[in-house]
């Protein structure tokens, strides 16, 4: 008896279905990443020698392992392309290594949670760390050990790739961290080229041969969305910084947000034309009614509301420091924070004028906002 035509195509179907079955199932078998998958990925990429760069993870070894007839091994010699190292607009898609850079005089959980909340691959970032050598910093350094004992113990999926922890080898210039004393107008100059000294030792200690973005965060950024490094890092500009606001009530009980780094901006005549009579090691700075400026300052354009573009962007003549992200090759061409006036600028301005004369430019986010602790 000869089957219908139908019941052969409900036959073929049906077998069609069953491959396409298999197929999904084992796809989802081959590329789903295990916990042991994520542990063999990490010791692949973990340094085996003590001078290997510090944003390979080390695990120490076996002393058998390191030495042979009793002497120890040779540090490795070897040799990077960095015409290959890449820093896209789509950086987790290729893997691109991201270094977290902090400098730290006190300690925020809050800092520390947000940090974690981060949802870009642990697994591609470094963290760095400078702390000073006062009671305040043995203090924020004890806390931070006691954070990253958790964390880099925990499960594998939330751990970092490395941590590099460094203690400042120069004296605080304040006697304390309170915010009211850190922005004195008559403590800018030190306080701030004390902080260009550090962010330039954290930098040159801790970049490495595959680092693509340095981001460098404040320990005093408590909230960001857990996006940041991919929405910053989509905009594809050479250096990129949000906007920093602060939570805080109002008389009324009534919470709002209000501008707090005044640090990024555009140039104006005025400022031009104080700095033209200025001496050689005098600086400009922001944010003091002692010193109008009349600049443009990207804080003031910040459209809080529901109508806000995260994703507007501004030209910047000077950046500020809380949330930066720099494309690594700016550094290794040698931008740096300037601890001296360089064009009457310090700091993070006086980097993106260096960066500026190297032929970066800055960008801002005014409506893109990430937050200070309101102390």
């Amino acid at each position: 008896m000869r089957q219908s035509r139908t019941s052969n195509r409900t036959i073929a179907l049906g077998l069609l279905l069953g491959v396409v079955f298999i197929y999904f199932i084992y796809s989802i078998s081959s590329t789903s990443i295990t916990s042991s998958d994520l542990r063999q990925r990490l010791s692949d990429a973990a340094a085996d020698n003590p001078l290997s760069p510090p944003t390979s993870a080390f695990r120490k070894q076996a002393d058998s392992l390191n030495s042979h007839g009793g002497v120890h091994r040779p540090p490795p010699v070897v040799h990077y392309q960095l015409n290959n190292l890449t820093a896209s607009p789509n950086p987790a898609a290729k893997n691109e290594k991201v270094l977290i850079l902090t400098p730290l005089a006190r300690f925020y959980p809050e800092y520390w949670a947000n940090l974690l909340a981060l949802n870009y691959p642990h697994e591609h970032i470094s963290l760095g760390f400078i702390t000073p050598k006062t009671k305040e910093g043995n203090e924020a350094t004890t806390a931070l050990q006691e954070a990253i004992k958790i964390t880099q113990s925990g499960p594998e999926e939330d751990r970092f790739q490395s941590i590099t922890i460094l203690r400042q080898d120069i004296e605080s210039p304040l006697i304390s961290q309170e915010e009211k004393e850190r922005h004195k107008m008559e403590n800018q100059r030190v306080r701030r080229a004390a902080m260009s000294r550090a962010r330039n030792s954290l930098l040159f200690t801790t970049i490495g041969p595959s680092t693509s973005w340095v981001l460098w965060l404040d320990s005093d950024i408590v909230e960001t969305p857990p996006t940041l490094i991919q929405d910053l890092a989509s905009h594809d500009k050479s250096i990129i910084v949000p906007n920093c606001y602060q939570r805080y009530l109002k008389d009324d009980g009534t919470p709002d947000v209000r501008p707090y780094d005044y640090n990024s901006w555009r140039d104006s005549d005025t400022a031009q034309q104080l700095a033209a009579q200025m001496g050689p090691d005098d600086i400009l700075l922001e944010g003091y009614a002692e010193m109008p400026t009349y600049r443009t300052l990207m804080a003031m354009l910040a459209n809080t509301g529901p109508n806000g573009d995260p994703r507007r962007l501004m030209p910047l003549d000077g950046v500020g420091g809380t949330a930066l992200l720099v494309k690594a090759e700016v550094h290794r061409d040698g931008a740096m924070f300037p601890a001296f006036p360089f064009y009457h600028l310090i700091e993070t301005e006086g980097f993106a004028k260096m960066a500026r004369r190297l032929g970066f430019e800055s960008w801002g986010l005014p409506d893109y906002l990430v937050y200070h602790y309101n102390e």
